[in-house]
């Protein structure tokens, strides 16, 4: 937990990309680093990308490569101009005596820069991912040196990031750890059984503190009021028509869809006789 300084709220394909990164590193090779994109606000730091970096570092020395950093960082302006260098990121459980030099590097291309460390190998027992700043201490006019303080990490996602998110979840309930993607109109129904659910959790508050069973909560009452203005105001007719129109467009465009394909693979077959 930090003591002072920003939250840093990070994406699950940053995470995925530093234990890909791991996963692929050199032989040899301890652990990997690479550069941290995303966006900074005035309490938060928002981690949404990131690449790996080549580095070679022995017990006396590390050398990092500068311009391979610099060209991808250049790359990825070209896609994503809003995303900055934020900070860099290394695999490991603890901060060494290398870090302090490769974050000088990064103190020059970012302003106050973080430093993310993943323990991609479990050192700890599980993936503890912290996240430090650094700030001089020291003597004025004499020796300084460097504290890294640790800063508050939060996990956030896109919508988009969430259907992967909970393919990754549901393999942990498979011997074989793999899970195959699931059909549309099985993720839709999944979708409406935890609607159900999550409606059912509600009603069962709302009666709750209604007949005096639990204590109504004034936070909870704004969410639901929020909720209830959110939902338009439309007979159950009405919603039933707009429901199977949209089904039956739905259901042209599959057909459509799937005629266009046994075409293409009717015309490729009468191109080769």
């Amino acid at each position: 937990m930090s003591v002072y300084g920003p939250v840093v709220k990070i994406h699950p394909v940053v995470l995925a990309s530093i234990c890909d990164s791991y996963e692929r590193r050199n032989e040899g090779a301890s652990r990997v680093i690479g550069t941290l994109l995303g966006t900074i606000d005035k309490h938060s730091i928002e981690v949404t990308n990131c690449f790996s970096v080549p580095h070679n570092e022995s017990e006396d020395e590390v050398a990092v490569d500068m311009e391979f950093a610099k060209n991808m960082y250049e790359l990825h302006k070209r896609v994503s101009p809003t995303e900055v260098i934020i900070g860099w990121y290394a695999t490991g459980f603890d901060i060494t005596e290398h870090s302090v030099l490769i974050h000088e590097y990064y103190s020059r291309e970012a302003s106050n820069p973080i430093h993310l460390t993943v323990d991609s190998a479990l050192q700890s027992g599980k993936m503890s991912i912290r996240a430090y700043v650094s700030a001089q201490m020291g003597v004025p006019g004499k020796t300084v040196g460097v504290m890294f303080t640790p800063l508050t990490v939060k996990y956030i996602y896109y919508d988009t990031e969430r259907i992967g998110v909970d393919l990754l979840q549901r393999t942990r309930l498979t011997p074989s750890r793999t899970k195959g993607l699931t059909s549309d109109l099985s993720q839709v129904g999944c979708a409406a059984s935890r609607i159900q659910d999550m409606l059912t959790t509600v009603l069962a508050y709302i009666e709750d503190v209604l007949s005096g069973k639990a204590t109504a909560d004034n936070s909870v009452g704004r969410f639901l009021m929020d909720l209830v203005n959110k939902v338009p105001t439309i007979s159950a007719e009405d919603f039933e028509n707009m429901l199977n129109s949209n089904i039956n467009d739905l259901l042209m465009v599959t057909y459509l869809s799937n005629l266009t394909q046994a075409q293409i693979a009717l015309n490729e077959k009468l191109v080769l006789l």
